[in-house]
């Protein structure tokens, strides 16, 4: 059992701001959300204060390169859709494919604890807009 950590009051916003919101947002959206309760708050507090919460487990980073890395207030297995057109990044409504971490653990031979799934291709406003390019989302930026 991990002990308890000090749950400051940034990284209460912070945690707040990432459960109250299904956008899988950036620090920078994140940050500017914050500073509406905590207008003296640094960019570099979120960024600590994510990593930490990140360490504890109290959220998820998902890392699509150097410079797409978004956050996931929803720790519990799911999976997610990415949109290349757009950039947005949404939560796959389906059931969890649990049988998938014994087949791997077949095939590798080892004990697979757990999987992370991404699916990527266009979402439903790029393709109705036809051209395949949609302003980026609110909490894109």
């Amino acid at each position: 059992m991990k002990p308890l950590k000090r749950m400051t009051k940034q990284r209460k916003i912070i945690l707040d701001v990432l459960q109250s919101t299904t956008c899988h947002p950036t620090a920078d959206w994140i940050y500017e959300q914050a500073r509406k309760e905590l207008p003296d708050i640094s960019l570099g507090t979120i960024y600590r204060n994510l990593q930490h919460l990140v360490q504890e487990e109290e959220i998820q980073e998902l890392n699509y390169g150097s410079t797409f890395r978004r956050f996931d207030g929803n720790t519990g297995l799911h999976y997610h859709f990415v949109c290349r057109s757009c950039g947005q990044v949404m939560d796959v409504d389906m059931p969890v494919l649990r049988d998938l971490n014994g087949e791997a653990a077949q095939v590798v031979g080892g004990l697979v604890e757990d999987h992370r799934l991404e699916f990527y291709g266009i979402c439903r406003s790029c393709l109705d807009k036809n051209q395949g390019i949609e302003e980026k989302k609110e909490c894109l930026t």
